[in-house]
């Protein structure tokens, strides 16, 4: 029954076709790429770190060549264990990085992946266009005002506990309802505030055992139901690498199989650190699709 279900879910198009980006329309016509750039120095895989402009630059037109279809720039570490920094820190990181992308790259839409409401604004005003909060304006009371305020898309995740504990032990009855559950309250908050374009994720590897984590992979296609666009971030993260037993490095393989199943599971946005690759498994996915 659930996967009768979930087939005539897929069956079904997203409502809302596009967002609105600083003024442009980001059509969800066919799944999306976006392209990681971390401006941390201990992000879990090193060849996306990018600590000063020229790096930053470099890595961003490698994106855009390869045919990235929006960057995400974050400069706070969230990976499993990562300790907290000053919002003076993650700004110093962050700021000069947005500016200089954004007026060298004006057409790529730049995502801005921090859960500070202050931040937020100011990157916005230095010409990103999405923000991305890992804890769906939970972490900072004024995020969805401040984002419903400045009219740009917000990406809304579910995650439980922060990122230096949220891996002991997590717990759920149901991870899947809970989740689910979760989401739909979190949309229902940025539409009462007026924020028109939601996108909604999961959270792979954010306070999820390896069980969790495929589990709702598995039932991905259930929060179609939500009517947002889905994000999925599994790019050689923990869930790909440690079941496998190789290291980040290697994982690329193993990401690549995860984002045809979140493909054919309905995924709208693959969060990637390999657009080459990613774009390849989109193509072979349309031809699955429009295949008789």
């Amino acid at each position: 029954m659930q996967g009768k279900m979930n087939q005539e879910l897929l069956k079904h198009p997203l409502t809302k076709a596009s967002i609105q980006v600083r003024g442009k329309l980001l059509s969800f016509g066919q799944p999306l790429v976006m392209g990681i750039l971390n401006a941390t120095p201990d992000s879990f895989h090193d060849e996306s770190r990018v600590m000063d402009v020229d790096s930053a630059l470099k890595q961003a037109e490698r994106h855009i060549q390869a045919g990235a279809h929006i960057l995400d720039l974050g400069a706070y570490s969230t990976r499993p264990g990562a300790s907290d920094i000053p919002i003076e820190e993650e700004r110093r990181r962050l700021l000069p990085l947005v500016e200089k992308i954004s007026q060298n790259f004006p057409d790529i839409p730049l995502s801005v992946d921090t859960f500070r409401s202050e931040l937020a604004k100011e990157t916005i005003a230095a010409g990103a266009g999405i923000i991305n909060d890992i804890s769906a304006g939970d972490a900072d009371p004024a995020m969805l005002f401040t984002v419903a305020q400045m009219g740009v898309p917000i990406i809304l995740m579910h995650k439980k506990g922060m990122p230096a504990n949220m891996q002991n032990n997590p717990q759920y009855q149901d991870v899947v309802g809970e989740v689910f559950d979760y989401l739909i309250k979190k949309k229902g908050e940025a539409r009462s505030l007026g924020i028109r374009d939601v996108i909604l994720d999961v959270g792979f590897g954010f306070g999820k055992s390896a069980t969790h984590n495929f589990s709702l992979m598995k039932h991905l296609s259930v929060y179609r139901e939500l009517n947002e666009p889905l994000l999925v971030g599994v790019s050689r993260k923990g869930m790909v690498w440690r079941n496998l037993g190789i290291h980040a490095r290697e994982a690329l393989n193993g990401t690549t199989a995860l984002h045809m199943q979140a493909l054919l599971n309905g995924a709208n946005i693959l969060r990637v650190h390999d657009v080459k690759e990613a774009l390849e498994c989109i193509r072979l996915y349309k031809f699955i699709e429009e295949a008789p």
